[in-house]
């Protein structure tokens, strides 16, 4: 059974003011002053002299870091929270709603919150704590690659040795509160971007014999692609491509010079990565040629893939049935075709990424709106239970030499 952690007087109530703040209070992209100088205060609060508690301060971003220093030898482990929102305009109508054009749709003031208590359970344990835990408040999740950027600027050695485990939580507002997800292996996709340009020649819409036109070249690569995944990928080791933008012409009677696409890409191994990073623009250019047309071609890998450790999914699992019960735990079968920067610590640290439902009204027949809807909302009366989660699988992790 996990080492049990003494909820004091208030707690939820706190955590819960704690998150309507933030939520009310939404930053997005890198740069969060607002939220990183709230977090700095809860960690100012709890009351810990610098040889517990450190506390690091990003130089080219808004990322805060606190390094719980237990007062027994052990290995250190990492817990991380999100914080930055999304550019939304909120249509939910709380009374704690942002009027500031943004809005924390994903749940991340959650994990903040969350994030929070799990520190203020270790801390009223740190003489007794066995090892070092890593508070990774990180800004940048949607589309900036902060947990990169955290990397890059030192995260894994702020304790003066690297953590040998990791975990982190997702708030899901379309799944029912209090209900548990995790799965080992593969648990969040892989993200690409295909750009593509396709060169033509001009002229008027009358003579298209006298011009080159691009814009049939690129209605056929868009149906190409969709093919191309459905007939060259194995549906065990699937790739999702969705043209999320095509752009040619000012007008309707004037043959292009050319034809722009965007498509993002979804997958869930490093070979179907490598491959689809090598047969997407191929193909694309074999569809121009044919069309007597070139193409410029760019692949970016964006994300890779969520992987959870084995072992840690398990742990993850095994934590959540004995602090909730069974029937809150799930096995995932299949992994979610979303994806997460978190996917970067856990390329290099060994560690679980779990989920959590926060949809207080679940009506199967009726489904909430979900993350990232601007009718999105999250019942925030799971944070003692995800704080409770965070700090036992930090305490777990440690108590066992992981």
């Amino acid at each position: 059974m996990p080492a049990p952690f003494a909820l004091p007087d208030g707690f939820l109530a706190d955590l819960q003011a704690l998150r309507r703040d933030l939520h009310a209070h939404p930053e997005v992209g890198l740069q969060l002053p607002w939220t990183q100088e709230r977090v700095l205060r809860e960690l100012e609060g709890l009351g810990l002299d610098g040889d517990r508690l450190e506390i690091i301060q990003g130089r080219d971003l808004t990322s805060v870091v606190g390094v719980l220093r237990g007062g027994r030898p052990g290995p250190v482990t990492l817990l991380r929270g999100d914080m930055d929102a999304l550019p939304i305009t909120e249509a939910t109508g709380l009374p704690f709603a942002s009027t500031n054009g943004a809005m924390h749709a994903c749940g991340h003031d959650l994990h903040v919150a969350g994030l929070v208590g799990a520190a203020r359970l270790l801390a009223a344990r740190i003489d007794e704590l066995p090892g070092t835990v890593i508070l990774m408040f990180q800004p940048g999740e949607e589309g900036y690659d902060g947990a990169g950027r955290m990397l890059a600027e030192g995260l894994l050695d702020v304790a003066g040795e690297r953590p040998t485990s990791a975990f982190g939580i997702h708030v899901h507002a379309d799944s029912p509160t209090g209900r548990i997800g995790v799965r080992g292996g593969t648990l969040m996709a892989a993200y690409s971007i295909l750009e593509v340009t396709v060169l033509g020649t001009g002229g008027h819409g009358s003579r298209p014999q006298e011009a080159r036109d691009p814009v049939p070249a690129a209605a056929e690569i868009v149906l190409a692609l969709q093919t191309e995944v459905t007939r060259r990928f194995s549906v065990f080791d699937p790739v999702v491509v969705t043209v999320g933008e095509l752009h040619a012409g000012s007008a309707p009677n004037v043959i292009p010079e050319r034809a722009r696409l965007r498509a993002g890409v979804r997958t869930f191994s490093a070979e179907a990565v490598r491959r689809a990073a090598r047969e997407l623009p191929e193909l694309v250019r074999h569809v121009a040629a044919a069309h007597g047309l070139e193409a410029e071609v760019e692949f970016r890998e964006v994300l890779p893939a969520t992987v959870n450790d084995a072992a840690a999914a398990e742990e993850f699992s095994r934590v959540a049935r004995d602090l909730f019960g069974e029937e809150r735990v799930e096995q995932l079968e299949r992994p979610r075709t979303g994806s997460e920067d978190f996917s970067r610590v856990l390329e290099a640290v060994p560690g679980a990424y779990g989920f959590v439902g926060v949809a207080a009204d679940w009506d199967p027949e009726h489904p909430p709106a979900s993350n990232h809807s601007a009718y999105a909302m999250f019942d925030d009366s799971v944070l003692a239970d995800q704080a409770l989660l965070l700090a036992t699988l930090a305490w777990e992790a440690l108590t066992s030499g992981r």
